[in-house]
């Protein structure tokens, strides 16, 4: 296999998402990697897209900052910060200890009876009380696996898909690709900025701006990775993000302190008419509205995109699925490593290293990709209705990304030498003082010549601050 040039990859991968944003081609010479001599151990193109999706985030910030102050600004991303920023939850540490496992122990691959694979996800109590509902064991590692011995992997992955459980059969890229789920989202882009209806133009304003997004307010209804990522871009940039949880909802202690840094965080139940009257009032308020409910869901509490335009014309609707908004998995539950055993990533990540069970990308890739692409297009959505008013409507899913990454040329298998060191994870560390204590963890990467990044509130535990704008 011909060497890769990682740098060239990355410089390719900004034009293409840059491209499909429409963005100002004259603004990608302000763009420069650093770092790019070797990616994480992989055969796709995790380095690549790591810098590129965080360049190209930064680079719509910088667009909006040049609008509102009239000033241009330089942009340098090191992959291997980047890399480092896509494994952001490992390196988290309160008080100089690592946060509890965020992983349940019956989370992983498990082989079946027929000697194929089916991955389990468990991390939520009520997804680990449901698969062993179906499976009728005790809750153990040892009892979980003897139980999947009896039966089919593809059996047991449509059965637990029907209850509403999280797993994924793994494919290999062949079977995905003769998949329905596959063939639904193969026409579709790496993701949309759609007008949904019409609104006057907002300007972004001239005055009292320190940061590219001063006084956009964001309302982030999201859990674990990808769309909290998204919300925490915001706010990194200056947008006033208010993070909306519920107590009955679960969630992982960890990931809420890292993807919680710059945002306020409070609780609201959607399933009362007084949590749906003030998600509302607060949505009227709002020029973002970013969610990751599962297709559909929100709709049926009343809050559909042709609703929300017409209660607040002009807002910027961000949706983030696993498998998309179309084909037959569209409400599929699914995380990161579902969708890469389900596509073939997996499949083709063990195989490459001569593994004899399923392997897996590097770093949570596909979530933080997402993520941190959800945040770019929801800012060049923000620049074109200061431009041309309207309504915007902005989706994302993991399996786009997915199908993206796999579009990429395979680079042959990186050896263990290329994995970050304990000093270049310990360059890119920020610490801030916090209701959990003294809290480390990786800071934004890029390098922003005139408005550079930064957390300006510390993570806070869910529910601490009224559900108002500030």
């Amino acid at each position: 296999m011909d060497a890769i040039d990682m740098n060239t990859s990355a410089v390719q991968a900004l034009h293409a998402f840059w491209q499909l944003g429409s963005g100002d081609p004259d603004a990608l010479g302000r763009v420069s990697f650093t770092g790019t001599d070797t990616q994480l151990p992989s055969v796709f193109q995790v380095g690549p897209l790591a810098a590129a999706s965080i360049a190209a985030q930064a680079l719509a910030a910088a667009e909006i900052w040049a609008m509102r102050s009239g000033r241009r600004q330089d942009i340098q991303v090191s992959m291997r910060k980047a890399l480092a920023m896509f494994r952001s939850e490992r390196y988290l540490t309160v008080d100089g200890q690592p946060p509890s496992e965020i992983r349940s122990p019956l989370t992983g691959y498990f082989q079946a009876g027929d000697g194929r694979w089916i991955q389990l996800h468990t991390n939520f109590p009520h997804h680990r009380a449901g698969v062993l509902k179906v499976l009728q064991c005790e809750d153990s590692y040892e009892s979980v696996s003897a139980a999947i011995r009896r039966w089919k992997a593809a059996d047991l992955d449509a059965l637990l898909a029907q209850q509403g459980m999280c797993a994924a059969l793994i494919r290999s890229p062949d079977e995905w690709q003769a998949h329905p789920q596959s063939a639904a989202i193969a026409g579709l882009p790496l993701f949309e900025i759609i007008r949904i209806g019409d609104a006057p133009v907002e300007r972004v304003s001239r005055l009292e701006a320190s940061r590219p997004l001063s006084g956009v307010r964001v309302l982030d209804l999201s859990r674990v990775i990808a769309a909290p990522v998204a919300g925490r871009t915001l706010a990194q940039h200056g947008a006033d993000v208010l993070a909306i949880s519920a107590a009955h909802l679960p969630n992982i202690a960890p990931l809420v302190i890292d993807t919680g840094r710059g945002k306020r965080s409070a609780q609201l139940d959607l399933r009362t008419a007084p949590g749906k009257d003030r998600l509302l009032e607060l949505i009227q308020g709002a020029d973002v509205f970013l969610q990751a409910y599962r297709p559909g869901a929100l709709a049926e509490l009343g809050f559909s995109p042709e609703d929300l335009c017409k209660r607040r014309p002009g807002l910027i609707q961000v949706s983030l699925s696993a498998y998309s908004h179309v084909g037959p998995w569209a409400t599929r539950r699914g995380f990161d490593s579902l969708v890469q055993s389900a596509t073939g990533i997996a499949y083709e990540e063990g195989a490459s290293a001569g593994l004899a069970e399923p392997g897996k990308l590097p770093c949570q890739a596909l979530d933080h990709a997402t993520g941190y692409l959800a945040a770019f297009a929801t800012m060049m959505a923000l620049k074109r209705r200061a431009e041309e008013g309207g309504s915007w409507l902005v989706r994302v899913s993991l399996a786009q990304t997915g199908h993206w990454l796999q579009s990429q040329t395979r680079l042959a298998a990186q050896p263990a030498g290329t994995e970050l060191s304990r000093e270049e994870i310990g360059a890119c560390l920020q610490v801030q003082d916090s209701p959990f204590g003294r809290v480390r963890a990786i800071g934004p990467v890029e390098q922003m010549s005139l408005t550079p990044p930064a957390f300006a509130l510390p993570p806070v535990p869910l529910g601490t601050h009224e559900a108002l704008w500030s």
